[in-house]
This record gives structure tokens, C-alpha cells and sequence, in this order.
């Protein structure tokens, strides 16, 4: 049976892995995310997760949009390439309800996919 889990080797966890997508990643992005991602050796994508206090004040919000994220990322990593991702959230995102988050955020999973295996 196929796991829908969001376990610890799923998602980027060392300010290193982090740093490492940000040298010449690959890009998907609309005006309120940009995903940006590299290859990885393991064979499943790892998520890592970024929303700035800057753009999403309350902790709330950030949590939820978080949430939204990684829900997406756990139902749709059986269909991502072994890439380390990172989720980085602008000031847009606020004013999106939580099926349009969503439906955008497949979108783009969709988008990184295509630019991947392209």
C-alpha cells in the first residue's frame, strides 16, 4: 500500500540542505509562491518550507498556509521526481482561501514536474 505520510526523510531539515537548493535550482513560481528545487540522490522529493514573517505577519496564517503546503506535498509526492524542494511563500498568498492555495500549489507541482523531466 502506498504511504501518505510527511516522516522526518521527507523534508529538508539542515540550513545546509536548505542552502543547497538556493545554488541554481530549477523554478516554478506564480506571483504569490516560487518553488525552487534541485536533484536529489534519495529517491523520493524532500520539502522545506518558508514563509516569511515579512510578508504573513500572524503565526496563524503562516501555519495554515503551511499546513495547505505540506498536505499538498504529502498527497502528490508519489507523482514528484526525487528533488529537494523549497516552498518560498510572498504576500499574495494571504488573501487566497484554502482549495485555491491548494489548487495553485498542484499547479506548480505539476509546472516543477514538467521542467524537470524537460
Amino acid at each position: 500500500m502506498t504511504s501518505y505520510t510527511f516522516a522526518r526523510e521527507l523534508r529538508l531539515l539542515t540550513p545546509a540542505q536548505f542552502k543547497s537548493v538556493f545554488n541554481n535550482p530549477i523554478k516554478a513560481s506564480s506571483a504569490e509562491i516560487t518553488l525552487l528545487a534541485i536533484p536529489n540522490e534519495d529517491n523520493h522529493p524532500r520539502l522545506g518550507l518558508t514563509v516569511a514573517k515579512r510578508f504573513v505577519k500572524r503565526a496563524n496564517q503562516r501555519n495554515r498556509i503551511k499546513r495547505v503546503i505540506r498536505n499538498s506535498f504529502r498527497l502528490n509526492q508519489h507523482n514528484l521526481p526525487p528533488l529537494d524542494i523549497v516552498v518560498l511563500v510572498r504576500g499574495g498568498v494571504l488573501e487566497m482561501e484554502n482549495p485555491e492555495l491548494k489548487k495553485l500549489v498542484e499547479k506548480l507541482w505539476r509546472k516543477l514536474s514538467r521542467r524537470y523531466n524537460g
